[in-house]
């Protein structure tokens, strides 16, 4: 028997990078997977939606319990990622970073809670390791994630007692396809990769795939007794000091 034969999960931002990864882990652990973000997916059970739509998300959980009748693992994925600092950020584009990473994150709980409660159901959250520290430019995602981490804690302890556990992942630099793009954009590619593998302790950066088993296992049965907690999947790049 795997690990989610029965169960119902839902990833936003489940078509492409750690969302793919983690859709694919949890159906090929046995649960039937469904995905919500902009556009069709091909592959899985999809709700094409925009996240910043304050109404999307109880139309999602609405439309995955008609379609499944149950829900028991919420994964919270879809986020976006803006280059600025707080000075030349316009109101208008902090307010959608706040939508997109924090806002639909609540809203998707919130709607999710009645049918997690009667399927003993979890949730996680992927955070990001610049919800625990700062790049320069990335205002707005750096709060919204710091903001993430806030509400699985504040979830994990109003909820626990009705039997629903809440945690978050903290991915550092990992091999999307996005990611891939960029270093492939850069002057010397071959140069980036090396200097971006010498941050992490592990001396390489992170596959989706590492991000998905840690997802997984937080997810299932076997992790009934952790429960507030953020987890950094980052090579050990937040434990590691910089050189003077």
């Amino acid at each position: 028997m795997k690990r989610f034969d029965g169960k119902v999960a839902l990833v936003t931002g489940g078509r492409a990078g750690i969302g793919r990864a983690i859709a694919r882990r949890l159906r090929d652990e046995g649960a039937t997977v469904f995905t919500a973000q902009r556009g069709a997916d091909e592959e899985f059970r999809s709700i094409p939606s925009d996240l910043a739509d304050p109404a999307a998300p109880a139309r999602i959980v609405g439309e995955v319990v008609d379609r499944a009748g149950r829900l028991d693992v919420l994964v919270n994925n879809a986020g976006m990622m803006q280059e600025s600092a707080v000075a030349a950020m316009s109101l208008d584009d902090w307010q959608r970073n706040l939508a997109v990473n924090l806002t639909a994150p609540f809203l998707l709980i919130k709607e999710a809670l009645p049918h997690l409660r009667a399927t003993r159901g979890n949730i996680v959250n992927v955070g990001s390791v610049e919800g625990l520290g700062a790049n320069p430019g990335h205002a707005a995602y750096c709060a919204t994630k710091a903001g993430l981490h806030g509400l699985t804690r504040a979830v994990a302890v109003d909820h626990g007692p009705e039997g629903i556990r809440c945690n978050a992942v903290a991915p550092g630099w990992i091999d999307t396809d996005l990611n891939l793009e960029f270093i492939d954009a850069t002057p010397d590619p071959a140069a980036f990769r090396r200097e971006i593998g010498r941050i992490h302790p592990v001396g390489r950066t992170g596959a989706p795939e590492e991000v998905a088993a840690l997802v997984a296992f937080l997810a299932a049965e076997e992790a009934g007794f952790i429960t507030g907690n953020t987890y950094a999947v980052d090579g050990g790049r937040m434990a590691k000091l910089s050189l003077p």
